[in-house]
């Protein structure tokens, strides 16, 4: 019961948006083979127990209880060094009170040091690709499957990037103030009506401070690792602000961190920026048509065992809201 709870407020405190280099892997490098006893490697062509291609897995993956201790002992590692670093920025960030917009760039200096340092004590490998598209000014928008995903996009957006959250996010302790602090965005989603006047104030704001965005398009985590429907508010977004939309693809965290879980297991990820997708030309009347095409984008770049499944597929965003 301690455990599901520790876990339930890790995934609470992790679960929000919030550069540098550390240990990543190259395009040409692979993980480390090994077949040592009670260890199991996913090979090609291999079926992973929970239905993941072992190809895709490509990792040595270990439960001996020596193992697990120390993945157990690196997430609390984790949660205390984010602890410090959130209760240090939180001090700079209320020094800063009078200039709202200098707290953003040291919201975004936060996430860099504390995404990079905490992917650091996890020690998975990372494979960045599409580096150069990681400075455009734009709407980020990335696939979500685990709680490393906020990591990850913690430590690889741009310096002047806000990140959308529910009202809600003021109640956890210590992140939540820091990030309402950091001056990000918050949105009522329980209300439709201000949910569409929070997205239009959303792109009077990126447009008038010259800001980039961070969203994940499918609202919220998904179970399986598999690619959900994308919801509509990030194209109504595109659409009042005319800024780019930039998709991330992060493949293998939800093989790493797999729900309901304090093993964080050695999964190699990768993160790919895209090409900018230009929505200068988009019209309202195409909204669905959009929010399909990116949908399909993904498609087409994420991995067999994190496509979507038939009854998942982007013909289900159209009866989302935002």
């Amino acid at each position: 019961m301690k455990t599901h709870l520790y876990f339930n407020l890790m995934e609470r405190l992790f679960g929000y948006l919030v550069k540098g280099n550390i240990p990543h892997q190259s395009e040409s490098s692979a993980p480390a083979q090994t077949s040592e006893k009670k260890r199991t490697f996913y090979r090609a062509n291999e079926v992973h127990p929970r239905g993941e291609s072992r190809a895709s897995a490509g990792f040595d993956d270990d439960d001996g209880w020596v193992t697990v201790a120390v993945s157990v002992l690196r997430i609390v590692a984790c949660f205390l060094s984010m602890m410090v670093t959130t209760f240090i920025w939180a001090v700079i960030m209320v020094l800063l009170l009078p200039w709202p917009y200098e707290r953003i760039k040291q919201g975004n200096l936060y996430g860099h040091v504390t995404g990079r340092m905490l992917m650091w004590i996890l020690g998975n490998p990372i494979k960045l690709e599409g580096m150069e598209f990681s400075n455009t000014r734009g709407i980020y928008i990335c696939n979500h499957a685990s709680p490393l995903d906020v990591f990850l996009v913690m430590w690889v957006i741009p310096t002047g990037t806000v990140g959308i959250a529910k009202k809600e996010i003021i109640w956890y302790p210590l992140f939540g103030q820091l990030y309402v602090l950091a001056n990000h965005l918050r949105i009522d989603r329980s209300n439709p009506a201000a949910a569409i006047k929070s997205i239009k104030e959303i792109a009077r704001v990126l447009v008038k401070k010259e800001l980039s965005l961070i969203i994940f398009p499918e609202g919220t985590r998904s179970k399986s690792g598999r690619l959900l429907p994308f919801k509509k508010g990030f194209v109504h977004i595109a659409l009042q602000s005319k800024l780019p939309i930039v998709p991330m693809i992060f493949t293998g965290t939800h093989l790493a961190w797999r729900k309901n879980s304090l093993r964080v297991r050695p999964a190699p990820l990768a993160v790919k920026f895209l090409p900018p997708i230009k929505t200068d030309d988009w019209v309202e009347d195409r909204v669905s048509e959009y929010v399909e095409m990116v949908h399909n984008i993904y498609v087409e770049n994420l991995p067999d065992s994190q496509k979507p499944l038939i009854s998942e597929g982007p013909e289900t965003a159209k009866k989302t809201k935002l």
